[in-house]
């Protein structure tokens, strides 16, 4: 069982886990010498605690499942879920089909409603090896965290740097922008919680969050910023006003900002904006100019 150990100077928490010691890593040799052993990889369902939820065909704990939802074996909090997000153990979604997507977004509101009465419900994802993810088998992650717990998260940042815009959501890089090329994508409806979402919303949000992955996966390679595989982070808000933050991890944090708490960004989130809209590098420094005017 996991403890919440409060500061009491600043409010803020942290969680002691020690279990979370013993979560595999697919990348070690012991995980290697073990022959197709993936634990999220249809035909291994035994090797996870039984689901709780699955979208697609087949018995329970069987072959057969689009989507299947199974507690963490490692868990951080009391409830902690992983959504395994295809049988595919390659394809993450920025290269899957839309409507796969959109079955993700899915089983994202059914469990996110599963839970909202237990607790602060937060759904994040963790993509490649440097973004904290410890298999490779493309999969989010869900926690419950008690209502008391202050959580330091953003509340949604004022809409500037604005990217597109479609129907129903907002996509943009805020000047509070952390990270290089952060983006974020707000339903033009306010006051939801995500498990408000419609069919119609997630439909769109799919549409929008595979154009966006992808277009950060061509920028991180045109770029060259590291060896490493594309990777990224994203969460979805866990209060009113949600709002979808994808993080990619062009950079490592180091110890300026594990010292200090201020984050430095080295790209102006104007540019980052410009660039994901498609706008050729020579017109930047012009269209930035006459922002500043």
């Amino acid at each position: 069982m996991s403890k919440y150990v409060p500061d009491i100077s600043t409010h803020r928490w942290v969680v002691i886990s020690p279990h979370r010691l013993g979560r595999p890593q697919e990348d070690s040799k012991d995980f290697k010498d073990k022959k197709s052993t993936c634990p999220f990889c249809p035909g291994h369902e035994a090797n996870t605690p039984p689901e709780v939820f699955r979208l697609g065909g087949g018995e329970a704990n069987k072959p057969g499942w689009t989507v299947r939802v199974v507690p963490n074996k490692f868990s951080i909090t009391d409830i902690h879920e992983v959504i395994i997000h295809s049988p595919d153990h390659e394809k993450d979604i920025e290269s899957l089909p839309v409507e796969k997507v959109n079955l993700i977004l899915g089983a994202y509101r059914q469990r996110f409603n599963n839970y909202r009465k237990k607790g602060q419900v937060l759904i994040f994802c963790n993509h490649g090896e440097h973004a904290g993810s410890s298999l490779n088998h493309p999969h989010s992650q869900l926690v419950v965290i008690p209502n008391q717990i202050n959580l330091d998260t953003l509340v949604r940042e004022p809409l500037n740097n604005l990217v597109e815009e479609n129907k129903l959501f907002y996509v943009y890089c805020p000047d509070f922008s952390q990270w290089p090329y952060e983006v974020w994508i707000a339903p033009k409806k306010e006051g939801d919680f995500y498990g408000d979402s419609t069919d119609e919303e997630l439909n769109e949000l799919s549409l929008t969050m595979v154009k966006m992955l992808k277009k950060l996966s061509h920028i991180y390679k045109e770029h060259t910023f590291s060896n490493l595989p594309f990777g990224y982070n994203y969460y979805l808000y866990h209060k009113e006003n949600w709002y979808l933050r994808i993080i990619p991890r062009f950079i490592h944090r180091a110890g300026f900002e594990l010292g200090t708490g201020l984050y430095v960004n080295i790209v102006d989130p104007l540019e980052a904006a410009l660039e994901l809209k498609g706008v050729e590098k020579r017109m930047m420094g012009v269209l930035k100019k006459l922002k500043e005017y």
